[in-house]
């Protein structure tokens, strides 16, 4: 296989980098400790130039880049497109910050607030999950794309027309090392994982509900090193809870989108609320979706 492309999701805490040959298959992959929120203003081109082309073999191939790489904390800002939005308008607007370099635009939509919401490289997965299959393009779809920061989206025949973020991952990976429920998070104890999901309640009262992690060792007993499955239970089963009923899909049928280990986990929480899920492999999507911008910019 000849390598045609270097496709790559460079997000806030890692980098997934791909190359493709003209049909879309797997060359090589390679993965990077090079989040953006690890790198300094000015570092994300020559960190790519230097040690993420070399790597793969893609000195001279064109590059195509989604994720927070696009953002004001990455290469260079890809500006926003608002909700709704097709493939095509992501292409459309894509940016080139160097030679044989293009960055995917996100999506910004009405959030809970003034604020509204935004995000980055789930829209290239999302849309790579929609052209693995003509049927998916066709009427609507929820998908909840669990990770630092899970994106839950409805698709109307093609199109993403509004999304709820929540700060899951990133909050998880935040106490985990730097609060009173500091654990590693390297064991996975179902059964406990499980107390949390029960504990989460309703998805309210999350700050209260967040130190029956502590209460639990101090006053129960429980070993501490079950903090991480518990917490992880606690925050999963509370977003569940409450993320539906404010996107307004409450007991819809919810596709899990990303990494198959993430996804079980979600997948156990929604069953126990009666919902059902199908699972998709969020690599194999987000190459879709970088293969199809890469042909319709013509990049390929």
């Amino acid at each position: 296989m000849t390598p045609a492309i270097l496709a790559c999701d460079w997000g806030s805490t890692h980098l997934r980098a791909w190359t493709l040959d003209s049909s879309g298959r797997e060359v090589a992959r390679q993965d990077f400790d090079l989040g953006v929120n690890r790198l300094a203003p000015g570092e994300a081109g020559e960190k790519f130039l230097r040690e993420v082309r070399p790597a793969l073999g893609a000195e001279s191939l064109p590059a195509l880049l989604c994720g927070a790489i696009g953002s004001n904390i990455g290469w260079t800002t890809a500006a926003y497109v608002d909700c709704p939005a097709d493939l095509p308008t992501i292409a459309a607007g894509l940016i080139s910050p160097s030679k044989d370099v293009w960055i995917a635009p996100g999506l910004r939509c009405t959030g809970l607030g003034p604020a509204g919401d935004v995000l980055r490289g789930e829209e290239t997965q999302a849309f790579g999950w929609m052209a693995g299959d003509p049927k998916r393009s066709v009427g609507r779809h929820v998908i909840c794309q669990p990770g630092t920061h899970a994106k839950w989206s409805i698709i109307e025949n093609g199109k993403i027309v509004r999304f709820l973020s929540a700060f899951t991952g990133e909050l998880f990976a935040v106490l985990s090392a730097h609060s009173i429920l500091r654990n590693d998070g390297r064991v996975h104890e179902e059964g406990v994982f499980r107390e949390g999901l029960e504990a989460a309640a309703e998805g309210d009262g999350l700050l209260n509900r967040l130190y029956s992690t502590r209460s639990r060792v101090a006053g129960r007993g429980a070993d501490q090193a079950s903090t991480g499955s518990y917490l992880s239970g606690l925050l999963i089963g509370a977003e569940v809870a409450a993320t539906p009923r404010l996107l307004g899909v409450e007991g819809e049928a919810v596709v899990l989108l990303g990494s198959p280990k993430l996804c079980a986990r979600y997948a156990t929480a929604l069953a126990r609320r009666g919902i059902a899920t199908s699972l998709a492999d969020g690599d194999e999507a987000v190459k879709t979706g970088l293969l199809c911008l890469a042909r319709m910019k013509g990049l390929m």
